[in-house]
């Protein structure tokens, strides 16, 4: 079991990029890692392999257009136990500041994996959103930077690297 508090310390998330200290922690005691960092040229030049004539990959497309990057951290573990229930606490806190909101929080009594969405909100406007997705063997993080709205991660799920995320649920599954 890692010791406590020391593997997310205090830092303001995701100012330009994913915090390094937590990845290199992180990954060190997973047995799959992976990661998708794709700034604004990266978004660009990905959107230009959906099909403009599909209902969904047009909609993705507008979508991309707003923002300003998207970072995804997978960690698959072999055993459960490799990150503690006081990590999951000290990232949720690094989304109490005034412009972060909790927008969705499902906790599962049998200890099957709980998921947080917080949105970034900057007058009326989301200017951001965090998905932590935390199962026994597993922690899904998902930071999109720019415009989006809530509904429109499901248009996202499943692309880009982000997991399919089902809030209703608060499950995830494989991403293409």
């Amino acid at each position: 079991r890692p010791p406590r508090s020391t593997l997310f310390p205090y830092t303001p998330l995701f100012r330009s990029n994913f915090p390094v200290a937590l990845d290199k922690k992180l990954a060190a005691r997973a047995s799959d890692v992976n990661e998708v960092t794709m700034n604004k040229t990266m978004l660009k030049f990905a959107s230009q392999f959906l099909d403009s004539k599909d209902k969904n990959d047009a909609q993705a497309q507008r979508l991309i257009q707003n923002l300003n990057a998207i970072y995804v951290r997978s960690y698959e573990f072999s055993e459960p136990g490799q990150y503690a229930p006081e990590d999951l606490k000290a990232i949720r806190q690094q989304f109490l500041g005034p412009d972060w909101n909790p927008m969705v929080k499902v906790r599962s009594k049998k200890g099957e994996g709980d998921t947080d969405v917080y949105v970034k909100m900057v007058g009326n406007e989301v200017k951001g959103m965090f998905v932590l997705d935390a199962e026994p063997k597993e922690l899904d993080m998902v930071y999109i930077s720019g415009s989006i709205r809530p509904e429109d991660l499901k248009q996202l799920s499943g692309n880009f690297g982000i997991p399919n995320i089902n809030l209703r649920k608060g499950t995830t599954k494989e991403s293409k």
